[in-house]
């Protein structure tokens, strides 16, 4: 299997089914969405370059056509246990973009591309979030457990500049020097599976002045959260409004996507009101014309927290506050 072939299998969006590509390291089976994979090539050791006194998951740079990636072993990185593979297997680099980067991972192997729905991809248990874990989830395809590979995670362990923790503190003193005091009465939610990701926004929204916030590890927990806010709204003849004002969602989650969270509440005519912006480390172009087709009032790549502050500043009418108040 040599470069991804671009006649990819078009998925029909807001039906909550993405394409995973099955990869070994070991005999074990990891996954990442097809979206994050532009090319798998072979492994070729004498077109890295090894960066001297790196971490030993990282094996340097990677020469690809004129251009340099860095290259992350991921075996090596998870500790995974050397065991012996047939001679005949031949270790390839999946070249991944995300968060506006282009990355490569050296794995032992691919199976195949998968189209699975989300509904069967498992959380990981919420105990194992204080451990930081590498993975999003995990899905049984055919007697495998497959799990789930957080490449945003990894890569933020090698380059914590790639993090949201390296936007906090660059940007949270700015942010709330002018902190209108009517962010504090906005109703927001915000669904995102990863626990690093998911932390470093609450507390970079919180700092900003968003403090009425409540977050959700997956999009079927936010979405049947958002029809009970719906059923009270009708009960007691109020507006949604008065319940909820924003949602800030990931793409990629358990059981619901972001696709298919905006598309349930832009179709519901007593929910469409409600702003909704795909906050996701895929976006670029191809993904940014899926959000409009689900309604999204709005999207922004990981990391960048001050835009997405200023996105919802404007979808709630603050940023004219902030203005008038200078």
């Amino acid at each position: 299997m040599a470069k991804r072939a671009k006649q990819e299998i078009l998925l029909e969006t807001g039906t909550n089914e993405m394409e995973i590509i099955e990869f070994y390291l070991g005999t074990q089976s990891f996954g990442i969405n097809v979206h994050k994979l532009k090319e798998i090539i072979p492994y070729d050791e004498a077109a890295v370059t090894v960066i001297p006194g790196s971490d030993p998951g990282m094996l340097g740079t990677l020469l690809l056509r004129g251009s340099t990636i860095p290259l992350i072993d991921l075996k090596e990185h998870m500790a995974q246990t050397e065991e012996h593979l047939d001679d005949e297997v031949r270790r390839v680099v999946l070249v991944c973009e995300f968060n506006e980067r282009v990355n490569g991972f050296k794995v032992d192997g691919v199976n195949m591309i998968h189209r699975v729905t989300w509904v069967d991809v498992q959380p990981m248990a919420s105990f194992i979030d204080q451990y930081h874990p590498r993975f999003t989830g995990s899905i049984n395809i055919e007697g495998r457990e497959i799990l789930i590979v957080d490449l945003e995670h990894i890569v933020a362990e090698f380059d914590p500049e790639s993090g949201l923790d390296f936007e906090a503190d660059l940007h949270h003193e700015e942010m709330a020097e002018k902190v209108p005091h009517s962010r504090q009465s906005k109703k927001v939610m915000m669904a995102e599976d990863s626990p690093l990701i998911r932390d470093g926004i609450e507390r970079i929204l919180k700092k900003s002045g968003y403090t009425d916030l409540k977050v959700f590890v997956d999009g079927e927990d936010c979405f049947n959260k958002i029809m009970e806010l719906k059923k009270i709204a009708v009960d007691e003849g109020k507006d949604i409004s008065e319940y909820l004002n924003l949602l800030i969602t990931d793409i990629e989650m358990p059981r619901m996507d972001g696709l298919t969270l905006c598309k349930r509440i832009k179709d519901d005519p007593l929910l469409k009101k409600v702003k909704v912006v795909l906050f996701s480390s895929l976006i670029n172009e191809q993904m940014k014309n899926k959000c409009d087709s689900v309604g999204a009032d709005g999207y922004a790549s990981k990391p960048q927290i001050p835009y997405l502050v200023r996105m919802m500043d404007q979808y709630m009418g603050i940023a004219g506050e902030e203005e008038a108040s200078e």
